[in-house]
């Protein structure tokens, strides 16, 4: 980790508005084809864009968290992962950013396993007491801990019932708390929600592999109940006295699903989505229909614009007249170690191949922007 990643004065003004909050209103699912195999879905949602840096770290890698004055936690990666990362301090020309300063927003490793992070504003509040007999985790640094070293959600549940997570302050967020919470997802099906709520961590099973953002997991569950008239059949027609109504189109059955952007909203919808798309007997249609049902959260500027003058949005980064869009949205088959990725700028997506990575045991890092120029398959020139 010698090398140093440049920032130009516009990255760095970006770095310098994230500090205000990052705003990341972001919906997360899951989709499972006809032979039982999961794809992960995301769209990134917020007011503005930052310079974000996609990143394959083989395995092997050494890396050290470190949390406040807990004795820090050093690993050595096992699985080979490609992450989208942003820097977690602003650069300066005497301490430029190396790979070691990258902290894992969304990603996925070679055996599988898919780790996203959210916006949760509910974060803040005292700590429960943690173990400093042990090493401790920072919170910032559970993405490349979780792809680096395990391949199911099981074992990252696991591990997380005996290893310390520590909520750190962030340089980056002028000392806050990281307001984020995390989804995991295998290639199973299996997922897990890691949430810091009021200062507690806590590890939910997730039976829908959904996570938008706030209110508290287990009430987004819990709303589901609001939702059981939910089906994809449509009722086209009725009789009401004498007289008999029909639908003059398909699609009726789609009615009852929240039509908004909010965290809630998009929370129904992606489960309404997953549940019912047509379920694909091969990878190529899986990933496809996987790109069906990302569309119904890609969101164009200007569709919703913020009034207010103190910070609007998933943990307050919205100024007056901001309009939250989708800078980018990314597909993850794990049962092959692909991903896919689009900008707001692009039409397409470009691929991204964890297999054929393994031919180098370098770190290789690239600009996110850089997609909008590549062609369909980028795995060369991030490997160049």
């Amino acid at each position: 980790m010698t090398f140093t990643i440049p920032f130009n004065p516009a990255d760095i003004a970006a770095l310098e508005r994230f500090s205000n909050g990052p705003g990341f209103g972001c919906t997360s699912l899951t989709y499972l084809d006809a032979n039982g195999n999961a794809y992960h879905g995301r769209t990134m949602e917020l007011g503005q864009d930052f310079p974000y840096q996609l990143a394959y770290f083989p395995a092997g890698q050494t890396l050290k968290s470190v949390a406040g004055d807990a004795p820090a936690l050093t690993y050595t990666t096992e699985y080979a992962m490609f992450v989208v990362t942003m820097p977690d301090r602003i650069p300066t020309a005497e301490s430029p950013i190396t790979p070691a300063d990258l902290k894992v927003l969304e990603g996925i490793n070679e055996a599988g396993l898919s780790f996203n992070l959210n916006a949760y504003p509910s974060v803040g509040g005292a700590q429960q007491q943690l173990d400093l007999t042990q090493a401790v985790l920072s919170v910032v640094d559970l993405g490349s801990w979780a792809l680096g070293n395990f391949k199911t959600v099981a074992a990252v549940k696991a591990a997380l019932a005996e290893q310390p997570v520590a909520l750190t302050p962030l340089d980056i967020l002028k000392g806050a708390a990281a307001p984020f919470h995390y989804l995991l997802s295998d290639r199973t099906g299996a997922s897990i929600v890691v949430e810091f709520h009021e200062g507690t961590m806590t590890v939910y099973d997730n039976p829908v592999g959904v996570m938008t953002n706030g209110p508290r997991f287990d009430w987004h569950l819990t709303n589901l109940n609001n939702y059981t008239y939910l089906s994809n059949i449509d009722q086209s027609t009725n009789t009401f006295g004498s007289l008999q109504v029909h639908q003059p189109d398909s699609g009726i059955a789609t009615v009852g699903l929240p039509s908004s952007s909010t965290s809630v909203g998009r929370f129904i919808r992606a489960v309404y989505y997953t549940q019912y798309t047509e379920k694909a007997t091969d990878p190529d249609t899986a990933v496809l229909a996987l790109s069906h049902i990302m569309n119904n959260f890609d969101r164009p500027k200007g569709v919703s614009i913020d009034p207010r003058t103190d910070g609007g949005g998933e943990g307050g980064v919205l100024a007056e007249g901001d309009t939250e869009y989708t800078p980018w949205t990314i597909l993850a088959d794990l049962n092959r170690a692909r991903v896919f990725l689009r900008t707001y700028n692009g039409l397409n997506y470009t691929l991204f191949d964890l297999k054929q990575m393994a031919q180098t045991k370098a770190i290789k890092v690239m600009p996110l922007a850089q997609l909008e120029g590549l062609a369909p398959d980028g795995t060369a020139t991030l490997l160049q």
